[in-house]
């Protein structure tokens, strides 16, 4: 992409509204734009990001052997009314009637209605397990919406649901997709610790969140210095100031507690029969007995992994984008576009790089290389190379990374070595 053609509204400054670093980075970044009260439009340097998450999400999902599809926002109140959660969830359940006065809602998650799909066919026990899941945008009318993207009421959600005829296939159903979330965190490239925690309003036996650390988390996190023992301190039960856990032993007996902030991306749930049961939602074992079948749900929140992603990488410039999710890959810095044989060098680069696969963008901007560097380092794009009269015929280009101050001259294989290292 050449930059004098992406539609990326750049500001110098800083949101009045805007608390967090990735509310202020997002908007002066241009890849967000407010609508209303918690609900954004994605730019195009923003979505770029959202579509890169979703692909790894959707790349492990897969290889984990669930099966994507997609289902309505737009729900029947008759479903939400057979679960009883119509009148429970409460007010972030937004209700309206269509012209004939049917009463729908604006779905903030989908067991209702994968439920109503499942029951819909003749299955047989040999067809399970079964995990569908969807990358889907929802709705949660908040009291209060706020930090941007993070506690937004319109969001995008990869939310995953399995079927299965026992509470030992519900749990190991349950196993593969908490190995699957791993590797999903993993390949995106954050620090992050799966907590012990509460199952909410969604309901069930066994809950585990997935926290990204963040100084500026809303969920305190006690965790183990010497294993992988994590809880969100609220299931700790401990009444008194959490931060006095640091340095308790940990419950695990392995180590001792260090209480940090985190942001929470994503959640997994063993439900048992809690929706099945009340939606009628059965199948014939091999006896021929009718049986309830076991759910489990898993949810990442694939808007709010970007935001979280900036709040752990950041400084006093701007983003700075793990290689994975980054919008791009490396910018193109031509210092004078002007000159036919600088912009003929740049685009030559360009193509190198393009067709070997990386995503790259060209700064063909004729403005002050001071605004060029200012917007590189604060758009976050991990790696550099700046062409301009100096070396546009050398057979080596200055090349640097968005995370250290050193810039190197290297030749355009050596560059294609350390990027292919990072495919």
């Amino acid at each position: 992409m050449y930059f004098s053609k992406l539609f990326v509204p750049t500001s110098k400054q800083d949101p009045s509204d805007a608390e967090l670093a990735s509310h202020k980075l997002m908007l002066k970044s241009g890849m967000i734009k407010k609508t209303a009260a918690g609900i954004y439009n994605w730019l195009p340097f923003g979505l770029k990001v959202v579509k890169k998450v979703e692909d790894i999400v959707r790349k492990n999902l897969d290889l984990s052997g669930a099966q994507e599809i997609l289902m309505p926002m737009v729900q029947p109140a008759e479903l939400w009314k057979e679960s009883e959660r119509f009148d429970q969830y409460g007010k972030e359940l937004l209700k309206f009637q269509d012209r004939s006065d049917r009463d729908f809602v604006l779905g903030p998650t989908h067991e209702e209605v994968v439920c109503e799909i499942f029951r819909s066919y003749p299955m047989s026990y040999k067809d399970l397990p079964i995990n569908l899941y969807q990358i889907q945008t929802k709705f949660r009318d908040e009291i209060r919406p706020r930090f941007g993207v993070m506690r937004s009421r319109e969001f995008i959600m990869k939310d995953a649901y399995s079927f299965d005829i026992d509470p030992s296939g519900m749990e190991k159903s349950y196993e593969i997709m908490k190995q699957a979330y791993i590797s999903i965190f993993n390949d995106i490239g954050l620090e992050y610790r799966i907590v012990k925690a509460d199952a909410g309003n969604i309901g069930g036996d066994v809950s585990e969140e997935f926290h990204i650390l963040a100084d500026s988390g809303e969920d305190l996190l006690a965790i183990s210095d010497s294993s992988e023992f994590a809880a969100n301190v609220e299931v700790l039960e401990y009444d008194k100031d959490p931060t006095e856990l640091d340095g308790k032993p940990s419950p695990d007996g392995k180590g001792k507690l260090s209480v940090k902030r985190g942001i929470e991306v994503g959640h997994i749930f063993q439900l048992g029969t809690k929706y099945s049961e009340k939606m009628n939602v059965k199948i014939k074992d091999a006896e021929g007995k009718e049986k309830t079948l076991f759910m489990g749900c898993y949810g990442i929140g694939v808007s709010r992994i970007v935001a979280a992603s900036i709040e752990q990488n950041h400084d006093d410039k701007g983003i700075i984008w793990p290689y994975p999710i980054a919008p791009f890959h490396i910018n193109i810095i031509c210092l004078d576009p002007k000159r036919d044989e600088i912009l003929k060098e740049c685009k030559n680069v360009y193509e190198i790089l393009s067709k070997a696969g990386h995503d790259v963008l060209l700064d063909d901007r004729d403005i002050r290389a001071g605004v060029k560097f200012g917007e590189h380092e604060m758009l976050g794009i991990p790696f550099s190379i700046v062409i301009g009269p100096n070396n546009f015929n050398n057979s080596k280009y200055e090349f640097s990374s968005r995370t250290e101050e050193t810039k190197t001259e290297l030749s355009i294989d050596e560059i294609k070595h350390i990027l292919e290292e990072l495919k």
